[in-house]
């Protein structure tokens, strides 16, 4: 039942679109569709053309191969579509436990909880390590879902300046000294979204040490494409307290995951409501994961492969005149700072063919507006050619 008077009623809509148009059009979001069948994006002016998908996080293509998908068909078909009920109630398949040991077991790591969203698990995966008593210090560029993790435990929050681990070691020693018994926290991701960039992890582990402050990374953008076999870029690393990963990327399947040693992960189980309130996983999610995880397995230079496509893009726009972009992954960000110019690349790209999403603010800093290339396995050898035809 609506309880506002008609008056209060108006007012509270017009505020809202007050609020609305006050949103910048060089800011305002559309959305785009995807034929899956053919890796196409589509528009919803059938005057525009077909366009080639260079926007996507499925890295590896696996989201189309015939193993992931056949393992969800015949998932669908014995377990449902979906679980139901919560983990604790009756959601639970014998496909959670497999993935979670197989995962487990692959990462070098003791115990693995499956979540709906990377997003969910990151809410988590804070509020697991962290209180109103921690001091958490993040790099400035964390994801938004890890950002509003911290917001969740009621910790304090510093920021220290993107993979800047001498601005972070200060400002922990800073702390330490004024605050020997503090309990704090470091969050940093191992490839970040926008800038596809990486902090060096063993100097981040041991400065962690150092000052004895927990640890947790956001792996999503890397397992199943950096690090050895495609494990990520904490593996073989001790000292990294917890890791926050999902499936809806290199995997290409759907959920996500946190990866840890037994004591955390069964205080995970025991006092997490992100977990215990949400419905499993489901069941074909799960089965096309298992199968995503064989195939990663069986293929450990894939990721290797698309990092050296990936550098040889870098070289190629470096010769033409722009500033190499950095990092050595999939995501590859050419940074043109004004949002008008960014849509207007965008435009151009998309009227020859290829949809390059225009990364604006908020995702982004003022005036980082930028154009963000996405590598996969699944684009035509000729790609590059076409975009630097008309990106000069």
């Amino acid at each position: 039942m609506n309880h506002l008077t008609p008056s209060t009623e108006y007012s509270s809509k017009y505020e809202l679109y007050q609020k609305l148009t006050s949103i910048p059009h060089d800011r305002r979001r559309i959305l785009h569709g995807l034929n899956p069948k053919s890796s196409i994006i589509f528009q919803q002016s059938s005057n525009l053309k077909p366009l080639l998908n260079l926007a996507s996080n499925d890295y590896l293509s696996l989201s189309q191969h015939p193993d992931v998908q056949n393992a969800a068909i015949v998932a669908t078909q014995c377990n449902g579509v979906g679980s139901g009920a919560s983990r604790f109630v009756s959601g639970t398949r014998s496909l959670h436990f497999e993935l979670e040991s197989t995962l487990g077991h692959w990462l070098g790591r003791e115990k693995v909880l499956l979540f709906p969203s990377g997003f969910q698990a990151n809410l988590a995966g804070v509020q697991a390590l962290a209180d109103r008593h921690t001091l958490i210090l993040a790099d400035k560029l964390i994801h938004y879902s890890l950002l509003t993790g911290v917001h969740c435990s009621g910790a304090k929050l510093k920021r220290f300046e993107h993979n800047n681990l001498t601005d972070l070691e200060y400002k922990l020693k800073v702390i330490r000294k004024k605050s020997p018994s503090q309990s704090l926290l470091v969050i940093s991701e191992s490839l970040f979204s926008m800038e596809g960039t990486s902090p060096n992890i063993p100097d981040l582990i041991t400065i962690c040490k150092r000052y004895k402050a927990r640890l947790m990374i956001d792996e999503a953008h890397a397992v199943g494409v950096l690090g050895p076999g495609g494990r990520g870029l904490t593996y073989n690393y001790s000292g990294v307290d917890m890791i926050s990963g999902t499936f809806g990327k290199a995997f290409g399947s759907g959920g996500g995951f946190l990866a840890t040693n037994n004591l955390i992960g069964n205080w995970l189980l025991q006092t997490s409501g992100a977990f215990r309130y949400s419905t499993a996983l489901a069941p074909p999610l799960v089965a096309a994961t298992v199968a995503a995880l064989d195939l990663i397995q069986n293929h450990p230079f894939w990721g290797t492969d698309l990092c050296k496509r990936s550098i040889h893009w870098r070289n190629q726009l470096e010769e033409a005149g722009w500033q190499r972009p950095q990092g050595i992954g999939p995501i590859i960000p050419l940074i043109l700072g004004d949002d008008s110019k960014t849509l207007i690349l965008k435009t151009r790209l998309e009227e020859v063919g290829l949809s390059c999403p225009a990364i604006r603010p908020p995702t982004v800093p003022n005036a980082k507006s930028r154009i963000r290339f996405v590598l996969s396995r699944g684009i035509p050898t000729n790609t590059f050619s076409r975009l630097l035809k008309n990106l000069l």
